[in-house]
């Protein structure tokens, strides 16, 4: 009898791990919308004054870059301030600096470090000087660092606003926080350059190890040229590079703002560029190569050195409802972490367009391989979620972002002072729609929907027909709620946007 007693004991002992390995059916986990807190407003104002300036974590963001050094985001930004006072500042022993520095954790909340430069660089301040009838030169413009072993070189800018008389310098550190050493230009300009020596980005041929700057803007378009990697200058002194994108009737039509980075699973280098003026119809677009230094492509195969307007549309002033939207969507700078992608731009609240509040969106990738932007900022890591179509029945807003129609009076690219607010047709405002869950949609125009694979969804609406829009978890700003949204890219190369709000 103790005999099958053990006997039995043991089978029980062996059958124990094979009932927790028994297949189970899967059960469908409905998605439910549910309230979210932002982490923070977007009205900055109560908090603008200089002494506040250890406040100002997502504030005053202009041309943002961001690099990640450890387990920290570091981030360096253009010295713009919303009712900059630096006589106040310097009454009240405020020692405000140049180039902004942030760090974060999550890329969320993120804490304001100071000023990497005390001053700006005498050397720069006399070269536009000596070339601007002793003016300008009051700012440095649009940072960016790059790491080679142990060290960190800053890039920065410093102009004549409105002129393509520029200074494009650098300076070295072993930390990320700075101190910085002064190391000289890497490229100057004048008046009589057919390029302009601002908004500059590297990136590194991870096959051989050649590195290339690509920079400029509105005067002659965005060049591309060979960095030596042991000096972070130019590979040939005073070599200006060849041009990678431009415009038709560059004399008013404004690219700038380049950014430029290598997808390994794609295989392609990523330039993204931005268009038209900062203050109000911003907005980027990107081409793609299979070299650093070009030729780079748009969606549609056009070269972007050919006198045309490209696309994708990554990013253009926005409105959904309950808020009033954002202009100036553009100067991004772009972070590969890991599998995921980042973008960080600068965004203008609307309607008066004058507070400047760092916008940080998740990156996803068509099937075809081109990037496109969450429909709203970033909030924090979200669990993965595979949808079934009963997630998807419910109320929808939906943007079709569409390029501004509206003329507007610019000078070197840029609006005229007192004309900063948008027009209605210069923004993208969102459409309400129902998707009902026999797979309509109803709305301005009835259509129909379905979920094409997984987290993908495709639609068609009028004359709309989409597909390969990708579904996942994120922060609906404007409700304060946590929701399904969707982003991808129409047969005409415009962003489409989309959110549960019920």
């Amino acid at each position: 009898m103790e005999k099958h007693k053990i006997q039995f004991c043991l089978l029980g002992i062996l059958l124990i791990p094979l009932i927790f390995f028994i297949p189970c059916k899967a059960q469908n986990v409905s998605f439910k919308i549910s309230d979210n807190p932002n982490p923070w407003p977007d009205d900055y104002t109560s908090i603008s004054s200089m002494e506040n300036y250890k406040l100002w974590g997502t504030y005053n963001v202009h041309d943002p870059y961001c690099l990640k050094v450890g387990d920290t985001y570091y981030m360096y930004s253009t010295d713009a301030i919303f009712r900059e006072n630096r006589i106040k500042a310097k009454e009240k022993n405020i020692n405000i600096g140049y180039i902004q520095v942030r760090k974060s954790k999550d890329l969320v909340h993120w804490d304001f470090v100071g000023w990497a430069f005390p001053e700006i660089p005498v050397a720069a301040v006399e070269h536009i000087h000596k070339n601007n009838n002793n003016k300008g030169g009051t700012n440095i413009w649009a940072p960016y660092i790059v790491r080679y072993g142990n060290v960190f070189r800053l890039y920065y800018c410093v102009s004549a606003f409105g002129k393509s008389i520029s200074y494009l310098g650098m300076a070295e550190s072993n930390s990320p926080e700075g101190p910085w050493i002064q190391k000289g230009p890497v490229i100057k300009t004048t008046s009589h350059s057919p390029m302009n020596a601002i908004d500059p980005t590297v990136v590194t041929n991870p096959d051989n190890g050649e590195q290339w700057m690509i920079y400029g803007s509105y005067f002659g378009g965005i060049y591309c040229v060979q960095l030596n990697p042991e000096t972070g200058f130019t590979m040939k002194k005073e070599d200006f590079g060849h041009n990678v994108a431009r415009r038709f009737n560059g004399m008013k039509n404004n690219i700038e703002a380049p950014e430029v980075i290598y997808n390994p699973q794609e295989k392609k280098y990523y330039l993204f560029v931005s268009y038209d003026p900062l203050m109000t119809t911003y907005n980027v677009r990107v081409g793609r190569s299979d070299k650093p230094e070009g030729p780079y492509f748009d969606k549609f195969g056009i070269n972007l050195s050919q006198e045309s307007d490209k696309y994708p549309i990554i990013t253009h002033p926005y409105r959904f409802q309950n808020h009033s939207g954002w202009a100036g969507t553009g100067h991004c700078g772009v972070l590969r972490d890991g599998n995921h992608y980042f973008m960080f731009h600068q965004a203008r609240l609307a309607p008066e367009n004058q507070l400047m509040v760092l916008n940080v969106r998740e990156l996803f990738w068509t099937e075809d391989g081109w990037p496109v932007a969450s429909p709203e900022r970033y909030a924090g890591s979200q669990n993965s979620f595979q949808f079934t179509s009963n997630d998807l029945v419910g109320d929808w807003e939906i943007i079709l972002i569409r390029d501004s129609k509206y003329e507007r009076k610019l000078w070197a690219g840029q609006i005229l002072w007192g004309e900063s607010e948008l027009k209605e047709d210069e923004v993208n405002i969102s459409l309400k729609y129902t998707f009902t869950n026999d797979g309509k949609m109803v709305g301005e125009q009835n259509g129909a929907w379905s979920l094409s694979g997984v987290n993908k969804l495709s639609f068609k609406v009028g004359d709309e027909e989409v597909s390969d829009l990708t579904l996942f978890i994120g922060q609906d700003w404007e409700n304060q709620k946590r929701t399904i949204l969707f982003t991808g890219l129409d047969k005409y190369g415009f962003s489409v946007w989309g959110k549960r709000i019920k």
